[in-house]
């Protein structure tokens, strides 16, 4: 039987935002909202163009994974 680290088991674990976490949320929200819309203004309908949505959608879910479980706080 494999048995999960305390690290492994971590990413099971809220991280509520902190006054350093916080405004990097803030800023990468922004940031992905931009980009999500230049994809709207410049992509035409279609398949590629939702598979963008959800790309961008997917990379600012692990970025703000990332801000909340690996910075120091």
């Amino acid at each position: 039987m494999v048995t999960l680290t305390d690290e492994e088991l971590g990413r099971f674990v809220f991280h509520p935002a902190t006054d350093v976490t916080g405004p990097l949320h803030d800023s990468l929200r922004v940031a992905a909202r931009t980009f999500a819309m230049a994809i709207d203004e410049l992509v035409p309908s279609g398949r590629h163009r939702a598979l963008a949505l959800t790309a961008a959608q997917e990379a600012a879910m692990w970025a703000n994974a990332g801000i909340a479980c690996d910075t120091d706080r």
